[in-house]
């Protein structure tokens, strides 16, 4: 009866080690499966987040593309809405100028049918022009009495014309001075254009508006072949100085060039 005890306690472990191994086992295998899927999904993992960081990089290479062409395309349509802005103000400049001119014809039609004087634009700039046989005797730098009157007429325009400055330039032909008050050409007109600002300053013209060039003979309107082209060339021009405050980029010039 003890031996038969003793061998059906051995049968018992035996089987107890190999339900215990066979668990053992099936265990491990089942771990190891876990640990293969795992493997799998980190590697899916990583190619996906690979396709991923590959396609965020395009994405921002694009986007960085895109805002350099929106960078590059409204830097052309700034430039582009400046120009315009520029082309308005120059048209709306021209068209102010050419009013002032129309007025300024109108002013001095009495004078200019009379052929006193004329009204050009000249480089750009409006010009009353008088000659000087009309204004000084030959080779004087007096004002005649008629010349006084024209040019007193003129005068009385010309300062009625608001936030206007003038320079008076006198002019002369090509025939060469040379005597002890004028010693060439230059002090001739000189003089002359002095002694005519002066009379318009005395005629009521603010001494501000108004300032005084010669030319002398270097500045000829027509050929001095004839007495007539030297007859246009001996003038006094009364210049509309331009108003430089209306030029497209006049503040930015007049910051860049503003000294401390």
């Amino acid at each position: 009866m003890k031996r038969i005890t003793i061998i059906a306690l051995s049968i018992a472990v035996s089987m107890t080690a190999c339900v215990s191994k066979s668990t053992h086992e099936k265990e491990v295998g089942d771990v190891n499966k876990q640990l293969e899927a795992s493997v799998a999904a980190i590697s899916k993992a990583r190619t996906e987040n690979a396709a991923l960081t590959e396609e965020r990089n395009k994405l921002q290479e694009s986007l960085i593309a895109t805002t350099k062409d929106r960078g590059a395309l409204k830097t052309s349509l700034d430039d582009m809405k400046k120009a315009m802005d520029e082309m308005r103000q120059r048209q709306a400049e021209q068209k102010q100028r050419l009013q002032e001119f129309e007025d300024l014809t109108k002013r001095f039609k009495k004078l200019t049918d009379s052929g006193a004087l004329s009204v050009q634009f000249i480089d750009g700039k409006m010009v009353v022009s008088l000659g000087s046989d009309v204004l000084f005797p030959s080779g004087s730098s007096k004002l005649s009495a008629a010349g006084f009157e024209a040019l007193k007429e003129v005068t009385n325009q010309l300062k009625s014309i608001p936030d206007k400055r003038y320079q008076v330039e006198g002019h002369t032909d090509n025939v060469p001075i040379a005597t002890a008050t004028f010693p060439s050409n230059w002090e001739l007109a000189a003089t002359r254009a002095i002694n005519v600002t002066r009379s318009m300053i005395d005629a009521g013209m603010p001494a501000e508006r108004v300032s005084a060039a010669s030319y002398g003979d270097t500045s000829p309107r027509q050929s001095n072949e004839t007495p007539e082209g030297k007859a246009a060339n001996r003038r006094i021009a009364i210049v509309v100085v331009p108003d430089l405050s209306t030029m497209p980029g006049y503040d930015q010039l007049s910051k860049q060039t503003k000294t401390p």
